[in-house]
């Protein structure tokens, strides 16, 4: 499987986090310009990345009810949507920093027609597909793990709103779609279940 080392995380800004929650709004069009590198990096890093350890366990950016993680972060590159990576679907691995090939051909528009689509998704040059794997979290907690998944999807996707503004990119949470269309346009394994889109791109000069 191929593995793209993604360049280190930035932990500073000139954006303050009061400014970006002040200024943080649904941004649903993008310039043409192709995603770098370092802004797939640091989107991905803020959804699931290490941020230190912890008596042996890896943390992450997002708070998950004891540490289970069940969210899994893909990333969906439209054709000439990056300037590095080709045009596909990615798993990101939060342990190495790194995106592993999960399709080697463009699903973008099937990604679209799965998302009732929507422009928003179609006009993005890459999308972000949160996934849970819900027994992770269910054996731990019997009675209300599935609340604690969707909590912690609704973390993970307000870090990439606040990193997106922070850099000048425009993001929008999508939860309309079809979960079993994408699913299976995503070729997901049975485990896992989609929760949540977040298409991201440059912001065109009218924004």
């Amino acid at each position: 499987m191929t593995r793209t080392e993604l360049p280190d995380p930035e932990t500073d800004s000139t954006t303050s986090v009061e400014q970006a929650i002040a200024t943080r709004v649904s941004r649903r069009s993008f310039a043409r310009t192709p995603v770098t590198t370092a802004d797939v990096s640091q989107v991905l890093w803020a959804t699931q990345g290490v941020t230190h350890e912890r008596d042996g366990i890896e943390m992450r950016a997002a708070p998950s009810a004891g540490a289970t993680y069940p969210i899994v972060a893909f990333l969906e590159v439209a054709p000439d949507g990056s300037e590095r990576l080709e045009a596909g679907l990615y798993r990101y691995e939060p342990t190495g920093h790194a995106l592993e090939v999960s399709l080697e051909t463009t699903v973008h528009d099937d990604l679209t027609r799965a998302a009732l689509s929507q422009e928003v998704v179609r006009d993005a040059p890459a999308t972000i597909v949160l996934a849970a794997d819900y027994d992770r979290t269910r054996t731990q907690y019997p009675d209300h793990g599935d609340r604690y998944v969707h909590m912690e999807a609704g973390h993970a996707a307000e870090n990439v709103h606040l990193v997106c503004e922070s850099r000048n990119l425009n993001t929008c949470p999508v939860g309309a779609f079809s979960d079993a269309d994408v699913a299976d346009v995503l070729d997901l394994p049975g485990r896992l279940d989609p929760l949540y889109l977040l298409p991201f791109g440059h912001r065109r000069t009218e924004n």
